[in-house]
């Protein structure tokens, strides 16, 4: 199976929907944060491994502690994935932070300070 076939573009759609439900409402640690969010799945084409991109709100305390609860509880949330999708492997998954909505939401806090500043020297 290639990368960007259709059939992995379906997995990675099924196990991206599993997986932000699973992370969402089954795991009951107090270390993951609730405002935390799967941005984004690849799984490998042989179906071995996968890379969850997770994002969340907060301080570095709160992604750190997000990220090693999730890290503890990847054999209950690969046994969960198993029950759920019906596949040949089901994939071990690494979950890596996506900073990308905070680089997005600090890049328009720095575009409208620009703007605020050009706005007060035209005023003048």
């Amino acid at each position: 199976m290639r990368k960007n076939s259709i059939k992995n573009t379906r997995i990675n759609e099924e196990v991206y929907r599993e997986l932000a439900n699973i992370v969402r409402g089954e795991i009951k640690d107090p270390r993951i944060s609730p405002l935390t969010s799967v941005v984004a799945v690849e799984v490998a084409p042989d179906l071995k491994t996968c890379k969850a991109y997770i994002s969340v709100l907060g301080d570095d305390e709160a992604r750190k502690n997000t990220l090693a609860g999730l890290k503890s509880a990847e054999g209950f949330i690969k046994n969960m994935l198993a029950k759920r999708i019906n596949l040949r492997n089901t994939p071990a998954i690494t979950f890596v932070m996506d900073t990308s909505i905070e680089y997005g939401v600090n890049m328009t806090k720095l575009i409208e300070d620009v703007n605020k500043t050009n706005d007060d020297t035209e005023s003048e």
